[in-house]
């Protein structure tokens, strides 16, 4: 698997909606945050798996989608930062160090 780029509003739109058939994963990436890149690399290396889709935001690039994202699922923007949707909604958010592979997919299964 590999990261989807999430760069638009309607990006998120359909991505809200495919949140009602399958969990997705957003990751808010600064890529001029040395802790955000470790995180990054940290999860590619525990691998993406199948069970969830995975979509990156280049929050330097788009800065506007990022408040929006915080704004819409009512979550403080930080970064790094994951935000795992399901049937529309923010069931979990963590971020910096606390972002862990296993959190992730254990909260996709319940």
């Amino acid at each position: 698997m590999s990261w989807n780029l999430l760069q638009s509003a309607d990006q998120l739109t359909q991505l809200i909606a495919q949140s009602a058939s399958k969990p997705q994963l957003i990751f808010k990436h600064s890529t001029r945050c040395s802790i955000s890149s470790m995180v990054l690399h940290r999860l590619e290396r525990a691998g993406l798996n199948d069970q969830l889709d995975w979509h990156l935001l280049d929050l330097i690039a788009h800065r506007q989608l990022s408040n929006h994202i915080a704004e819409h699922f009512d979550v403080w923007h930080e970064s790094p930062q994951v935000l795992l949707i399901k049937q529309g909604e923010c069931i979990f958010d963590e971020s910096h160090m606390g972002i862990q592979m296993a959190e992730i997919v254990e909260q996709a299964s319940s």
